[in-house]
């Protein structure tokens, strides 16, 4: 059951790892909240024109581009012919009309890409945060960054690739057991980057331990 409520919560992703497609063989980009893999995009209109802006901006957030009302395209009157246009500073790209009627314009594209769902793969984060893992057995200390949204069992997964046998720990903080199903601030991990920005602390030297205390199985009946 857990596993399966696991499966239907949407992916967070931070920034980083947004960022980290960047190329036109692997283009993510985020924009109102979501975070959209355009890679298939690229592909089918390799080679036109079109694609560069979204080449440009490649692994960045593009919200700018978009109204947060209606999610589409932002618009403005063209001064000139009093008609409205879609605002496009840094060129028109794919699936925007162009300002007159043109021979070479297919209307029927069906849904443009920013309003097609089979390009979403998850949610940006709001807030990223650090966290120190230490496994007590080891003494082995791994630093993750993590979205604020994120729960353990979540996180859990992200560990993974560090140590392949995390989910035969329990994990703690400040002594007490932390809930695998809740997020870092639900288990009372706070989050004090605000307050120490205020104050001038560099946030490194504060960032929360999770402590991974091995469960060993011979000691139980």
């Amino acid at each position: 059951m857990r596993r399966q409520k696991l499966m239907d919560r949407p992916k967070y992703f931070t920034p980083a790892e947004v960022a980290a497609h960047n190329t036109a063989a692997d283009l993510w980009v985020s924009f109102l909240g979501k975070v959209w893999d355009l890679t298939p995009l690229m592909e089918q209109h390799a080679g036109d024109v079109l694609l560069l802006p979204i080449m440009e901006s490649a692994g960045k957030d593009i919200s700018c581009w978009f109204d947060p009302e209606t999610k589409d395209i932002l618009k403005y009157v063209d001064p000139l012919t009093n008609c409205v246009r879609y605002y496009t500073p840094r060129g028109r790209f794919v699936h925007v009309p162009p300002a007159g009627p043109r021979s070479d314009w297919a209307s029927d594209i069906g849904q443009p890409w920013w309003r097609d769902e089979r390009y979403e793969v998850g949610l940006l984060s709001s807030k990223t945060r650090w966290i120190r893992v230490i496994n007590t057995l080891t003494s082995q200390e791994q630093r993750l960054q993590v979205c604020s949204e994120e729960t353990l069992a979540e996180i859990l997964q992200r560990y993974l690739r560090y140590n392949s046998h995390a989910c035969s720990y329990t994990w703690k903080h400040g002594g007490v057991s932390l809930d695998m199903s809740r997020t870092l601030g639900e288990n009372n991990v706070l989050d004090d980057d605000h307050e120490l920005t205020q104050v001038r602390l560099d946030r490194d030297l504060f960032t929360p331990a999770i402590l991974l205390h091995f469960n060993d199985d011979l000691t139980e009946d």
